[in-house]
């Protein structure tokens, strides 16, 4: 499972024109699922992309997590993410997880975080229009 994790002072995800889930100050996460992934995993993975330290202190450190800002997330899904990308010229999807134990895990993602802090979302399996504004630019990859 991969989290690339954006700080963003603005992002936006957009279905059919529709703004569907929108955020100021927080973090936007692209999520990858893999065939092999659990769910012990999503809730590790919940547990790093909410406590993870990308926002800055008083002295401007990267020394402060979401949680700690009270920031928002949106979460994304994104297949591509899980892509071997080694070899040749084309990804290959071979090691994402089917849609349905995706779209599972996607979900426990987003129900664990709901708990927590402000969340958005895009629509699992859509084609999506994703816009952001990175603060910093701040990005990270995450893996469970």
């Amino acid at each position: 499972m991969r989290a690339l994790i954006q700080r963003v002072s603005h992002a936006s995800v957009e279905v059919d024109q529709k703004i569907v889930g929108e955020i100021d100050t927080g973090l936007l996460v692209l999520l990858g699922i893999e065939k092999a992934d659990t769910h012990h995993m999503v809730s590790s993975l919940v547990n790093r992309v909410l406590n993870y330290r990308v926002f800055p202190d008083q002295k401007k450190h990267m020394n402060l997590s979401l949680l700690d800002v009270q920031g928002a997330l949106l979460v994304v899904s994104q297949f591509t993410l899980v892509a071997a990308t080694k070899k040749g010229t084309r990804p290959s999807f071979s090691s994402a997880a089917d849609p349905v134990l995706a779209e599972e895990l996607y979900d426990v993602f987003v129900s664990l975080t709901k708990e927590q802090c402000v969340i958005q979302t895009g629509v699992f399996g859509a084609d999506m229009q994703v816009s952001l504004t990175n603060d910093g630019p701040v990005t990270f990859l995450l893996e469970s």
